[in-house]
């Protein structure tokens, strides 16, 4: 009975929504995804007797590589939600397709050997097909943030039917086990953060500096600026590293402008790997986990703007930097899910952060996570 009430909830749901779908699939950005999810434009079925992995976005899929490379990507396939899962999702298999809405899966899924979805993607009628036609179904990276247990509770009704169709769980932490356990989660098993299984690696150690050494990653075109505006010497040293190479120019020429008529001295990495000017541009590349081993604090570019979508947290993180980031991080959410104490702010407050350096938390990560029981059940199948 619940199976049909849902069913129709959907499918009332889709029918009210079909206006908003047609005028926002003319924007580029949706032009593919929701045409493929909402309409089946071009998403044939996935192929069967498949090990068939699920994600939503660019953090996920990007956690499932170190699954994929294990196995012949032939045996697996995957489905995404987003636009950034969908171009991660290209590097793993040619088995890929955005998942639809809900109402098709019941003629959209073909019989499988297995389903793995990724964290929270509770889908009702993905599990509940995917089982009917023979899968074994599993729920991985499996979490519960504490900010969203409260709606958990309160809809466990709802929850308690999904999990009735998932045969086994593997959880971020134990308390995320406690959690599901108590919506109706069973066999749980704790792996940690997968998320986190390709740490950062330094490819060489370099001297640290005296003093604070205050460090902006991956940033990009307006960033060095607010970041220049909001700094001052008395804080600490600062690195620039930008994102783009074609840009080190102009950025060397807006610090140089910075430094015009002041006792601020600055310099380019290529011309002397060292921090012992006030200002440094680090205009080569591959160096910038070399030096978030050394910083004290971190400004994360991307986050500042709002194309480019933040960049990776894990890195400066797992280094321990303090870390600062502006609040467009649509396409590094997941990943700062698995990190501590970090501080998401207004460009406008970036020089109340700086000032206050002293007082701000070290960042850290979670625990690290272990692929080998999923790699043993997915050969066991």
């Amino acid at each position: 009975m619940f199976k049909y009430l849902y069913f129709l909830i959907a499918l009332l749901l889709y029918i009210v929504s079909l206006p908003y779908l047609l005028i926002k699939s003319r924007k580029d950005k949706y032009r593919n995804a929701i045409p493929a999810k909402f309409f089946l434009k071009n998403n044939t079925k996935l192929p069967q007797n498949k090990i068939w992995f699920h994600s939503c976005s660019m953090g996920e899929t990007r956690a499932l590589k170190p699954i994929f490379e294990r196995f012949n990507s032939d045996d697996l396939a995957l489905s995404v939600i987003t636009n950034t899962g969908y171009e991660e999702g290209i590097k793993l298999t040619k088995n890929l397709k955005y998942l639809p809405f809900e109402i098709f899966l019941p003629f959209w899924i073909r019989k499988q050997k297995a389903l793995f979805v990724m964290e929270a993607e509770l889908w009702y009628m993905l599990f509940l097909v995917a089982k009917s036609k023979g899968a074994k179904t599993y729920l991985i990276n499996a979490r519960i943030n504490d900010k969203s247990y409260s709606s958990y509770k309160r809809f466990s009704f709802f929850y308690k039917h999904i999990f009735e169709n998932i045969d086994a769980i593997f959880a971020q932490s134990e308390l995320d086990k406690e959690r599901l356990a108590l919506l109706g989660g069973k066999n749980i098993e704790v792996i940690g953060n997968i998320k986190l299984v390709n740490l950062p690696k330094i490819t060489k150690n370099i001297e640290k500096p005296n003093g604070t050494l205050i460090t902006a990653g991956s940033t990009h075109e307006r960033e060095e600026k607010l970041i220049l505006d909001s700094w001052d010497r008395n804080q600490g040293r600062l690195v620039i590293v930008p994102r783009h190479p074609e840009r080190f120019l102009s950025v060397y020429q807006m610090i140089e402008d910075k430094c015009l008529n002041t006792k601020l001295t600055f310099h380019k990495w290529s011309e002397k790997a060292d921090f012992k000017s006030d200002i440094v541009l680090v205009d080569v590349m591959g160096e910038l986990n070399n030096i978030y081993a050394i910083s004290d604090v971190v400004i994360l570019g991307g986050s500042f703007i709002n194309t480019a979508g933040g960049h990776n947290p894990i890195e400066p993180a797992f280094f321990g930097c303090k870390l600062i980031s502006g609040k467009v991080i649509f396409n590094q959410k997941s990943l700062f899910e698995a990190v501590n104490d970090f501080y998401l702010i207004e460009a406008d407050e970036l020089k109340l952060h700086l000032d206050k350096i002293p007082t701000l938390n070290n960042a850290s990560i979670g625990e690290v996570g272990d692929i080998e029981p999923i790699i043993k059940c997915i050969a066991n199948l």
